[in-house]
């Protein structure tokens, strides 16, 4: 797994980013390592929006498949938690998806390779 970390209208220090990278490590378990991650920090400049802390990311996989999650929150740690619990429940449903794609394709062909009656 490839991780770039950007950040827009703030600096991101190395704490932050030692800490993306150990909660984005459970992704590098179920994900190729060919694939992309693409992390976004910002902060918006807005007083009344009191979750203005905001961490966006983008997982281009293999093929056309492109997974994103957004998580805000008053504190950039807490952005990136909720950030990386929906994006492991993404990752974990498209792996999914794909052992129900084959174990269907498998158990359609019968033994001499033709395709089976239902």
């Amino acid at each position: 797994m490839q991780l770039r970390i950007k950040g827009k209208n703030l600096e991101v220090s190395d704490s932050i980013r030692e800490y993306a990278e150990r909660k984005l490590s459970k992704l590098d378990k179920q994900l190729n390592r060919l694939a992309d991650v693409e992390l976004e920090l910002q902060v918006e400049k807005n007083p009344s929006v009191s979750a203005n802390q905001i961490a966006e990311a983008t997982v281009r996989l293999k093929g056309p498949n492109v997974l994103r999650a957004r998580g805000a929150s008053p504190d950039m740690k807490a952005s990136i938690d909720e950030l990386t619990e929906k994006l492991v429940r993404q990752v974990s449903h498209e792996r999914d998806k794909k052992l129900r794609r084959r174990k269907i394709d498998k158990h359609a062909l019968d033994a001499d390779g033709t395709v089976a009656d239902f």
